[in-house]
């Protein structure tokens, strides 16, 4: 299972760029179909709301692949034991 979540990591920290790429890629031509404020401003938040998340995607994908998923606490006794100096 953990060479499953290490796999997933991957495709995490691939799909991370290519979110950000077709958005901007996106953004870009429907502003320059219709180059009017509202879309520039429809699009700029599009892009200030979506570009945090594709990063998180790929932050998601690297603690994935560094193995910080391999053992997840099975209840809420175990995570006051969790080392947080191990990151």
């Amino acid at each position: 299972m953990n060479s499953i979540k290490r796999l997933a990591g991957i495709i995490w920290i691939i799909l991370g760029p290519l979110a950000i790429y077709f958005l901007l890629q996106t953004a870009i031509s429907e502003i320059t179909k219709k180059p009017g404020i509202d879309t520039i401003i429809q699009w700029g938040v599009f892009v200030v709301v979506f570009f945090p998340i594709a990063i998180g995607f790929i932050l998601f994908g690297l603690y994935a692949l560094q193995g910080h998923y391999d053992h997840l606490p099975e209840n809420s006794n175990q995570i006051d034991d969790y080392d947080s100096t191990a990151i």
